[in-house]
């Protein structure tokens, strides 16, 4: 019997933080070009990216596709929380074996 664990929320938070602190990063780019918010998002979203891909990695209820998933910079982190949700309901149904 596999059980089915929800993804860590800690893992939830960093995915969050690697997608926000992106969209500002760019946004900050295209607009103001601030330098003291550019030093601060940069270092931030570098720091929830690779906490989203390590966590992803070492969560043993993930799969290639979530771990994969996580590689993706900006929104790999939800995608592969969205992966991590959904469990093995992707997976077709094995059919149990009944002892003799």
């Amino acid at each position: 019997m596999t059980v089915r664990l929800p993804p860590p929320p800690h893992l939830r938070i960093a995915a969050h933080a690697e997608l926000i602190s992106l969209v500002v990063m760019l946004t900050n780019v295209f607009t103001v070009h601030l330098k003291p918010l550019s030093s601060l998002m940069g270092p931030t979203h570098g720091c929830a990216y690779l906490f989203v891909v390590i966590t992803t990695w070492r969560l043993r209820q993930a799969r290639a596709a979530a771990k994969v998933l996580a590689l993706v910079p900006g929104a790999g982190g939800l995608l592969a929380v969205r992966r991590l949700d959904r469990g093995d309901a992707a997976r077709p149904q094995e059919k149990e074996a009944l002892p003799s």
